[in-house]
């Protein structure tokens, strides 16, 4: 590799008008690349297992309810809003994909975060300021919603902060990529754990303090589960922990999941990736009865520990390394191969003392990375409140896989639903192999399946759907 393949992409980022901290930011990230220093694995015999989580639920009943409002009134909320949701085929801020209609008005991401944001301004009386970390790809999007809701009025905290963006690096050089077919293609953001550096640069800690607040609350935009929680400030306001962060307990289906593990030498909280995990310490790491609990990617943090972390570190905090090998055009595998570098926002829990989790129950995550996921969503599984909340009776739902072929990319999966998705309140799974369109009001029940004909098929108006296929109408 060429050794002075760092400056060149320096030089590229100063031509694009980028700031002298975010090249700093990215020269951090490269140096650590190229000399190997990842963040490493981090081996099972180096950690204990994460046991015995405080739980949501019990200190809902247990804790003063007149503390946690005020505790909330102290609260902001910052919601990662990066994504383009390409992994769907999407060219626009994912925020924007309709999720489901509420009295007949079509909801989107950015719609329901809005909602439950205004809500609870409206009915506690607190200011919860909003703000959204946008990519370069998705501010114009964002902003033009938000402008539009003639109810979301915030002047004082901006709604906005935008996440930084770095040089695709050619995997066999070192030197950042070229593309002219898509110059936009040669850039990529650094993962949601620019997230630190992105407020240390906008200033935006200094301007939550001067409007009185202490802690702050960041989610995914795509996870409408993660809404504010005044229980959740209280908690976390009383505990005097710097930094928390919210997990659930695993499934066989969050098995290869991220999730918190304790260090044995620094007694400190640690996020562990699959990708960190030894190939000797799989079957450990993979074990839900042995590691429980696995990270949701909502964090609370108090607003004076971060600002004195990120002071410490320059803002640019010393977090694992991600190399996420890919293509220079995702959608065509056969372009040049590259390496994004990226951190996550959780691996920064091992940077606190005293750092803390709280178990939250699986309300509280409910993602949208797929079409699969998508399906339930839109389903009958779902009730969108009064209060912008996605209830669902258990929370336990059907595992659904949808051929990726007919089904994944966004305007596929909708060609195919033009009434809406089926019914899955009797679903337990759901398998759909082949091209299938549905007509209205089909029912799935059980495992249902539908197996590939090798031709375009139909289900007609009115179907239910087992395990047998769609069920036949004549009398056995």
């Amino acid at each position: 590799m060429n050794d002075n393949a760092f400056e060149l992409s320096a030089s590229k980022m100063r031509a694009e008008g980028m700031s002298e901290f975010s090249i700093a930011q990215f020269k951090h990230l490269y140096e650590c690349w190229r000399s190997g220093d990842f963040g490493g694995s981090v081996r099972e015999a180096d950690v204990s297992p994460l046991k015995n989580v405080p739980a949501i639920r019990d200190i809902h009943e247990s804790i003063d309810m007149d503390m946690a409002l005020d505790a909330f009134s102290k609260t902001a909320f910052l919601k990662l809003n990066g994504g383009l949701g390409t992994s769907m085929g999407l060219e626009k801020a994912k925020s924007l994909l309709p999720v489901r209609r509420h009295k007949a008005r079509q909801m989107r991401f950015i719609d329901i975060i809005l909602g439950q944001v205004l809500t609870a301004r409206k009915r506690l009386g607190v200011p919860l300021p909003l703000t959204f970390m946008d990519s370069f790809r998705t501010s114009h999007d964002t902003m033009t919603v938000l402008k539009k809701d003639r109810r979301f009025i915030q002047e004082e905290v901006p709604v906005e902060i935008i996440q930084h963006v770095e040089p695709k690096i050619d995997a066999q050089t070192g030197e950042p990529v070229s593309f002219p077919a898509d110059s936009d293609l040669e850039w990529c953001p650094p993962g949601h754990g620019d997230i630190f550096a992105t407020i240390w640069e906008s200033g935006l800690l200094d301007t939550l303090q001067e409007q009185g607040m202490e802690y702050l609350f960041i989610s995914n935009s795509d996870n409408l589960g993660a809404r504010p929680s005044r229980t959740l400030a209280g908690h976390f306001a009383q505990s005097g922990a710097p930094f928390m962060i919210e997990v659930a307990l695993r499934t066989d289906a969050d098995r290869k999941g991220g999730h918190i593990v304790i260090d044995k030498k620094t007694g400190h909280l640690l996020l562990r990736e699959m990708t960190q995990v030894d190939p000797a310490d799989r079957s450990a790491a993979m074990s839900i009865k042995r590691h429980p609990y696995f990270n949701t990617n909502s964090i609370w943090v108090r607003v004076d520990a971060l600002k004195e972390k990120l002071a410490e570190y320059e803002g640019v905090l010393p977090l694992p390394i991600i190399e996420n090998k890919k293509t220079v055009d995702p959608a065509d595998p056969s372009t040049r191969p590259v390496i994004q570098l990226e951190t996550a926002m959780g691996s920064a829990v091992s940077l606190f003392d005293g750092a803390t989790c709280v178990q939250v129950d699986r309300m509280r995550f409910l993602p949208v990375k797929t079409t699969d996921d998508l399906f339930i969503m839109r389903s009958d599984r779902f009730h969108l409140t009064d209060a912008y909340e996605m209830e669902d009776g258990n929370y336990n739902f059907p595992n659904v896989e949808l051929d990726d072929r007919y089904y994944k990319n966004i305007a596929d999966f909708n060609e195919r639903f033009p009434y809406g998705v089926p019914s899955l309140a009797a679903a337990n799974s759901v398998t759909i192999r082949g091209d299938w369109t549905f007509g209205r009001d089909v029912t799935m029940y059980g495992d249902a399946v539908l197996d590939d004909k090798g031709v375009s098929s139909y289900v007609p108006n009115g179907q239910y759907i087992g395990p047998q296929g769609v069920e036949p109408d004549e009398w056995v």
